[in-house]
């Protein structure tokens, strides 16, 4: 929003600046006699009224461009911090991965060493022992 209120600024300021300039061009808009117009509107006054016209045009067309470069600053530092959680995000994820394939890993040594010692006990077996008062 504050991008597109600078870009609307900093055009409206050109453009009057542009206008003042190219329709007081020539012999018959020499300043001396205390007038110019912009947009078909006759300001009289004298060359310091036109430098303060001049140096207004210039502010507004600062404000504009100010506030152009405030809204892209932010948006590129907004863009920047969803990159770096992006990443972050990325890293926790394949940490994550590493973390679930090394449990992995450990539960088949744990079932294949299971395996490996009932096929070398052969009386044992995986029920319970029955209690030896008889019940």
């Amino acid at each position: 929003m504050i991008v597109v209120l600078g870009i609307i600024i900093l055009v409206a300021a050109v453009v009057v600046g542009v206008v003042g300039v190219v329709t007081n061009t020539g012999s018959g808009h020499a300043l001396t006699h205390d007038s110019f117009a912009v947009f078909g509107y006759h300001v009289n006054g004298s060359t310091g009224t036109l430098f303060l016209y001049g140096v207004i045009v210039g502010a507004v067309a600062l404000l504009g461009l100010s506030l152009l470069l405030t809204g892209a600053r932010r948006t590129a530092r907004r863009g920047h911090a969803a990159r770096r959680e992006l990443e972050q995000s990325r890293r926790e994820t394949v940490a994550a991965g590493r973390e679930r394939d090394d449990l992995i890993d450990q539960r088949d040594a744990a079932r294949t060493q299971k395996t490996s010692t009932q096929g070398n006990d052969s009386h044992q077996d995986d029920r319970p022992a029955a209690p030896e008062d008889g019940h």
